[in-house]
């Protein structure tokens, strides 16, 4: 008979730690609906009369054709967009909205009446970027007494790489390029000493992660024959961006191929 009542103590007390487990409040906050409905329509720079963005439904669209629609909320005072952006809301009415950008400046929004300017979100379709055209390049050089030809290709592909970049109104937005595949070939005479293309992917180990989501293959260079060689560089960049990798590959006169970075 204990032992009975023991076991059903016990089974009581994690039943109510059950119960109490699915009774204790969630570490997010609900959503502010009243200040999402507040931010519906179309909104411009309370000085510049410029448009800044479109508030629809549960996403954000950008006057310009390079940024993506971002899906956005707001938790109590913080306007968040996109899976990282958030912006702190300093005032906010029905025609009205401040908010602290990316760089901490205030930024000072009043809703668009204008009915024309519906027309500027309605037609703007994302377009995405690409930076480089098909580009061939022939190299010959001689070395040692032996001719060796260099044939690069660079080819834009549909392989699409999303930037994050901070556009002029202090917003983090997403715009999409087209990454490139490159190929190489290296003939001594006519003999084929090497072939192959070079995707973004062989870089992977090479760079660092954040920099490599959002770097595009950008260009290769014939940079000078020795006896280690015939030598090219690579070039992996952010797009619009300083940020670039330079990444030498040698192909010896066996036809391997070695790989090392050179500079950030």
């Amino acid at each position: 008979m204990s032992k009975n009542y023991g076991v059903f103590w016990m089974c009581l007390l994690l039943l109510t730690a059950l119960w109490g487990c699915g009774r204790q409040p969630s570490s997010t906050p609900p959503e502010s609906e009243a200040a999402k409905k507040l931010l519906q329509g179309i909104w411009s720079d309370e000085e510049t009369e410029t448009l800044v963005f479109q508030i629809r439904g549960d996403s954000v669209y950008y006057p310009d054709t390079t940024s993506l629609p971002a899906y956005f909320r707001i938790y109590e005072d913080t306007l968040y967009i996109g899976t990282s952006a958030r912006y702190h809301i300093e005032k906010q009415s029905e025609h009205v909205f401040w908010f602290k950008s990316a760089d901490g400046e205030l930024v000072k929004l009043v809703k668009d009446d204008a009915t024309e300017d519906n027309k500027v979100f309605e037609q703007s379709r994302t377009k995405v970027l690409t930076l480089t055209e098909v580009l061939k390049k022939d190299t010959v050089v001689m070395f040692e007494g032996q001719r060796y030809h260099l044939y690069i290709a660079v080819n834009p592909t549909k392989y699409k790489v999303v930037r994050h970049a901070i556009n002029d109104d202090g917003l983090d937005v997403e715009n999409v390029y087209y990454d490139n595949i490159i190929h190489l070939s290296v003939f001594n005479g006519s003999r084929q000493l090497f072939s192959s293309d070079f995707r973004k992917q062989r870089y992977r180990q090479r760079v660092p992660p954040q920099f490599f989501e959002q770097a595009i293959l950008n260009n290769m260079e014939f940079s000078g024959v020795d006896a280690n060689g015939l030598h090219v560089n690579v070039s992996l960049c952010i797009p619009d961006d300083a940020s670039c990798y330079l990444i030498e590959h040698v192909v010896n006169f066996q036809g391997q191929l070695s790989t090392q970075l050179l500079e950030y």
